[in-house]
């Protein structure tokens, strides 16, 4: 099991926010393990699980920290924002407040977190249509304002959960092959893997003998 933790490219640091009561820890479970909790509980502090996703030819570990929602662990949950790289922002479609909220849960990320987060909205509870008090276009709008991905999921059914954290790598996999992230640097929410360690080991080793084989051919004559 450690070395399977280990066997990875990147480790992303994501961070799970929104209001309580809106599916957080079950959209964590839903992803981690396929399971629904009926029961509510509030998570207290901050509840961590990781996954490993592969994404082309490269493995990502996608390190994931469910916060709790209620103010008096706002500032729990703010130092939990320093150093992710990305941080999906919940609201329930049930719950009108939850989605007026959001815009103070970006406010809260975009202060502590590094300037590269990449923030993903989610619209939870799709599966209470008949409940629905905010609407997918409004959603949608929002996401397209503040350029975030948006999808609205079912922690339950498990709705569009995979999609989330698939697309999301996706799109920061996307831009750590464009340079876009200081990867020699922790603060990116970026940690390098052991796999990719190897290959740069492997291709300085290369390059090294091809210089020697240049070298010694040049001396012959």
């Amino acid at each position: 099991m450690a070395t399977q933790a280990l066997n990875f490219n990147y480790m992303l640091k994501y961070i799970i926010i929104g209001d309580s009561g809106v599916g957080k820890s079950n959209i964590l479970l839903q992803y981690l393990q396929g399971k629904f909790n009926e029961e509510f509980q509030t998570t207290i502090g901050v509840e961590f699980g990781a996954k490993n996703l592969n994404l082309k030819d490269k493995i990502y570990r996608i390190q994931i920290w469910d916060t709790a929602g209620q103010e008096m662990f706002r500032s729990i949950t703010r130092s939990y924002y320093k150093n992710s790289v990305c941080a999906c922002v919940v609201y329930d479609i049930t719950n009108r407040n939850s989605f007026d909220n959001i815009r103070s849960w970006i406010e809260d990320c975009k202060k502590h977190s590094p300037k590269t987060v990449f923030l993903v909205l989610i619209g939870n509870k799709n599966d209470l249509e008949s409940s629905r008090k905010v609407s997918y276009d409004e959603g949608e709008d929002f996401a397209k304002k503040y350029g975030m991905l948006f999808y609205e999921t079912s922690a339950k059914t498990g709705k569009n959960i995979n999609e989330v954290f698939m697309n999301s790598c996706s799109e920061i996999a996307k831009k750590i092959n464009n340079g876009f992230y200081d990867l020699n640097r922790d603060t990116c929410g970026i940690k390098v893997g052991f796999n990719n360690q190897e290959s740069i080991v492997l291709d300085d080793n290369i390059n090294k003998r091809q210089k020697e084989k240049k070298s010694l051919c040049c001396n012959e004559k």
